[in-house]
């Protein structure tokens, strides 16, 4: 029987080691509309069975709920899953998609001992600053939280959405084991500043949505037709008006490469996204998120999938065409700080 299981690599100098993929969470129970909880339960235990390790999710994602759903999953396979999970967003009830950003100390207390509740579970295996408060000096923040690791309840620290020089900072007070940012063949930049700074400091990247939040799986066209009124990309530029329009028609040269590989279009912008590891030199952990378990198959899959140089160069020109920002408000990302 061929073994389909992923490899493995380490995230950051001394953090854990995971499955080159993992898998996001938060599409289980918040956020892109209705899901099926069986068949999602079902898309973690097929995820372990393939090698995925590491698993992501936050305190923001449903308030609360999204860890609660995954804490009897994370119970039954306590040793053998990397558990992430992240503070730093709160939102209203009446409004769930504005965000509050706090990185206060006293905060992050009240946060992981809220999160570690709900998943009810002993520590923390990797605890991200989920967004940047702009008013709390980072090192204050990433002290808070070292002393969450002296404490046992958080093994390893990552940072969400910094900075190079925020990046570097942190760093300074404890190491980070991760950065995790959004990167795809329709959002690149964070490789001005914030890959060579990672490589440079021995910290992994963690890209969130490397399908692009759907688009790169060829499936999408129209956020009129395809979203339902609960999915929050109705409020993100490049899904809406002339900008999805425009993007949905950035996809051939994507579809060009999947048949020449006889795979889907979304295999392919992840392994685009899996190669920029070799490419840039450093660990590369792309966190695709599902609901589904022939999805987790089909990712897993991509992670076997190597572009030759003919083929890079094809995909190059791509995020230089998309139209429309990866947030309303840029300043929660790093590219809006730099």
């Amino acid at each position: 029987m061929t073994d389909n299981r992923i490899t493995t690599v380490r995230l950051g100098a001394d953090g854990p080691e995971v499955g080159v993929q993992g898998l996001g969470c938060m599409g289980m129970s918040w956020a892109y509309g209705p899901a099926d909880a069986g068949e999602s339960r079902a898309a973690l235990e097929r995820a372990l069975a393939l090698g995925v390790t590491l698993y992501d999710t936050a305190d923001a994602y449903g308030a609360g709920e999204n860890e609660t759903f995954l804490s009897p999953f994370f119970k039954a396979h306590r040793d053998e899953v990397v558990i992430a999970t992240k503070f730093g967003i709160s939102s209203p009830p009446e409004e769930p998609y504005k965000r509050i950003i706090r990185n206060d100390p006293p905060y992050i207390r009240q946060c992981v001992e809220a999160s570690l509740r709900r998943l009810e579970v002993d520590v923390i295996d990797l605890y991200y600053m989920h967004r940047r408060d702009v008013n709390v000096p980072i090192e204050e923040t990433v002290a808070a939280m070292a002393e969450l690791v002296r404490e046992g309840k958080v093994r390893h620290l990552g940072l969400s959405e910094v900075t190079a020089a925020e990046l570097r900072a942190a760093q300074a007070v404890h190491p980070i084991a991760a950065v995790q940012s959004e990167w795809s063949l329709f959002s690149r930049d964070i490789e001005a500043h914030v890959v060579p700074a990672a490589k440079e400091l021995g910290v992994a990247l963690v890209p969130y949505s490397p399908l692009g939040r759907g688009f790169l799986t060829g499936s999408f066209s129209n956020a009129d037709t395809d979203l339902t009124d609960q999915d929050f990309r109705r409020t993100m530029p490049r899904f809406t008006g002339e900008n999805a329009s425009a993007n949905a028609a950035l996809l051939e040269p994507v579809r060009t490469v999947a048949g020449a590989h006889g795979v889907s279009p979304a295999q392919i912008a992840l392994a685009w996204v899996r190669q920029q590891a070799a490419v840039r030199g450093l660990p590369v952990v792309p966190i695709p998120g599902t609901t589904k378990r022939s999805r987790v198959e089909e990712n897993t899959a991509a992670t076997r999938i190597v572009l030759s140089e003919s083929e890079l160069a094809l995909l190059e020109p791509i995020a230089s065409k998309v139209a429309g920002d990866r947030y309303p408000d840029m300043t929660f990302a790093s590219a809006g700080r730099e």
